[in-house]
């Protein structure tokens, strides 16, 4: 029986944990019922979030959390890891990487509202570099990187190919601006047809609703959207910012989050100059326009 109005079965001892609203830095997760052990995919931004994540994933499972999956390094998705006492954490080499190397961040610049509670940084102590089972009772969890950047550059797949049910970390924002600053435009289109080769009939995004295959189109469509703007401004001199201001964003002008135009832009003039997928560009320059296109530091319900 679910025990939390955010816990949804999407299969046989199979949860999504989806948050409303799903705007910044409220993420979804998910948890697998193993029968002796639960298997959590991702905690959440603040402690008051993640704790409420695991005593429903272990009520709901009967079990105590034993293994914890990350998608990807950002706070929204890991943040909470500390909180699973006696769970591995499980992640991609660069996941590990880049949380050790940055810490926690909650840039307090460009966001407001967000209640952290207490906060320590856990980073996967598992890690793997392109593929990893992880079995939760009779329920197999394939774990696949894309191997290049997209989202981020370290973004999990957790796909369970029995009950053809992707958990799909922020490759999927569903009714939200897709967020590329710190991956690659060009590499998240490829990513996203590795997705659709895998043809899930379920997908639990990092934000939005609980969706089916037809949301990855969406996602494409922005991104190749993304491609095109960038080109155009760049071309004509605009600024990213300047671009962001000029665009008519047609079709996906009903996804939440516009501010994130921008800063996409940065990364999507970066990989026109040639940048690699996921090579480092000056993100405080990015959020600063993020924050300027917004008019004020972004509000957050976390």
């Amino acid at each position: 029986m679910d025990q939390s109005p955010f816990a949804r079965r999407v299969s046989d001892d199979v949860f999504g944990y989806v948050q409303p609203d799903g705007s910044w830095w409220i993420n979804n997760c998910g948890f697998v019922a193993a029968g002796d052990h639960t298997v959590v995919i991702d905690t959440c931004s603040t402690e008051r979030r993640t704790r409420a994540l695991l005593e429903t994933a272990a009520a709901t499972g009967g079990a105590p959390v034993t293994t914890v999956v990350n998608t990807h390094h950002h706070g929204d998705h890991t943040n909470g890891n500390y909180l699973a006492e006696g769970a591995t954490i499980i992640g991609h080499r660069k996941t590990r990487e880049v949380m050790v190397a940055t810490g926690i961040n909650t840039y307090e610049n460009s966001f407001t509202g967000s209640d952290w509670g207490h906060l320590e940084l856990r980073p996967p102590e598992v890690l793997f570099d392109d593929r990893l089972t992880v079995h939760a009772g009779d329920v197999r969890l394939e774990l696949i990187h894309p191997g290049h950047a997209a989202h981020t550059t370290n973004d999990v797949l957790v796909w369970l190919p029995q009950r053809r049910v992707l958990f799909v970390g922020d490759l999927i924002f569903n009714g939200g601006s897709p967020f590329a600053l710190m991956g690659s435009p060009a590499g998240w289109r490829k990513a996203l047809d590795l997705v659709r080769e895998l043809e899930p009939e379920t997908i639990v995004p990092g934000h939005g609703p609980v969706c089916g295959p037809e949301a990855i189109d969406v996602v494409d469509g922005y991104l190749g959207f993304l491609q095109k703007l960038a080109s155009r401004g760049k071309a004509a001199g605009l600024t990213p910012l300047q671009a962001a201001r000029e665009a008519d964003l047609g079709p996906y002008e009903g996804l939440s989050e516009q501010e994130r135009l921008p800063a996409n832009l940065h990364r999507a003039y970066a990989e026109l100059d040639g940048l690699e997928w996921g090579a480092p560009i000056d993100l405080g320059a990015a959020m600063a326009d993020m924050v300027t296109f917004n008019g004020a530091p972004i509000r957050c319900f976390s």
